[in-house]
């Protein structure tokens, strides 16, 4: 059977419909897929109009969202409102038998949910480790014990499978441990890779065969490496692919976030991320970066790569079928219980 191949960037659109620049920029070879953000999203109709208007200019593209419940929720208006990670991981760690089997069915009814609206991945789950020591991730994790962190991230993922989604854990190998916001500032860590092997690193080698894709994150671990993982083959290859043994697609966060610029302009960044291991480079919020992103792509002539198409969704449901599904009434049901 003959591999398909995508093209290495994912970009943003501008708002709820695609302009002409965009019908066009879809067409181009070097883009491979589509974040969506909440100024994309206004109802749950209009998201299935733009995730079909998507597919019809290039029915190739990988279609994806940040769904991962809290504060980190783009799809709303017609959809499951998801507790954030920690408030998930305190309600099952209340079980007396410690019985994760309600992740499996969050995880399932979230992924579900985005498929339904004709989109591939969410971005999830979490794997950094925290407690509440960064201001970026935070509740956004499901806690800060690695094997807590493990069975209930493994327990969601299932859920995900078996709604025809692939799962990508972020943020690569491990934003948790400061308190900076890379999104606004060259982050650093001083922990030594003992100790990162013993924490951070846990779940991403405990996961390694149950994720599609991992996201990396954009923090220098300044006494292992002066790079940001984001761009260091030290991470993404000495100890992502060789030592952990992750054969899936690396995505990188998005480029255009402060920590990144130290290294330059966004042909820098691009050409930077794809030597040191990343297989698809995110550039959101700033078209002129996405253009120039590209116009590096074509000059290089970078090649597409056939990991990133593992991340369609594998099996679809409608909504029509999911609205009558009784696990789904029963999943928000058990939701109220977590709210309390």
């Amino acid at each position: 059977m003959s591999k398909s191949f995508l093209g290495r960037l994912m970009l943003d659109l501008d708002g709820t419909s695609l302009t002409q620049e965009e019908n066009k920029l879809l067409l181009n070879q070097h883009v491979g897929g589509v974040i969506l953000f909440a100024r994309n999203i206004s109802s749950r109709d209009q998201v299935q109009e733009l995730c079909g208007a998507i597919r019809n200019i290039n029915p190739k593209l990988l279609i994806a969202v940040d769904q991962e419940g809290g504060r980190v929720q783009r799809l709303k208006e017609g959809y499951t409102i998801l507790p954030t990670m920690q408030r998930l991981s305190a309600f099952l760690n209340s079980d007396i038998d410690k019985n994760f089997s309600f992740a499996t069915d969050l995880g399932w009814l979230m992924a579900s949910e985005v498929i339904a609206s004709g989109l591939d991945i969410s971005f999830a789950p979490v794997l950094d480790l925290d407690d509440s020591r960064s201001s970026v991730i935070g509740d956004r994790s499901i806690g800060d014990n690695p094997e807590q962190v493990i069975a209930i991230a493994s327990a969601f993922i299932a859920g995900m499978n078996q709604a025809g989604m692939q799962a990508t854990g972020k943020h690569f190998p491990g934003h948790g441990g400061i308190f900076a916001d890379s999104h606004l500032t060259f982050s650093q860590d001083t922990r030594s890779l003992s100790e990162l092997e013993s924490h951070d690193l846990l779940p991403f080698d405990a996961l390694k065969l149950q994720l599609g894709g991992i996201m990396t994150a954009h923090i220098s671990f300044t006494n292992i490496d002066k790079e940001i993982a984001t761009f260091s083959k030290f991470w993404l290859q000495d100890i992502l692919r060789n030592k952990i043994g992750f054969t899936g697609t690396i995505f990188s966060d998005d480029l255009s976030m402060k920590g990144t610029d130290y290294v330059g302009g966004i042909e820098a960044k691009v050409g930077k991320a794809l030597e040191s291991g990343c297989n698809m480079v995110l550039v959101c919020n700033d078209r002129p970066a996405v253009v120039g992103a590209i116009n590096f792509l074509e000059k290089e002539e970078i090649s597409q790569s056939h990991k990133i198409t593992k991340l369609k969704a594998f099996q679809s449901i409608s909504w029509a079928d999911l609205e009558k599904d009784a696990r789904r009434k029963d999943i928000i049901g058990k939701l109220k219980t977590i709210e309390k």
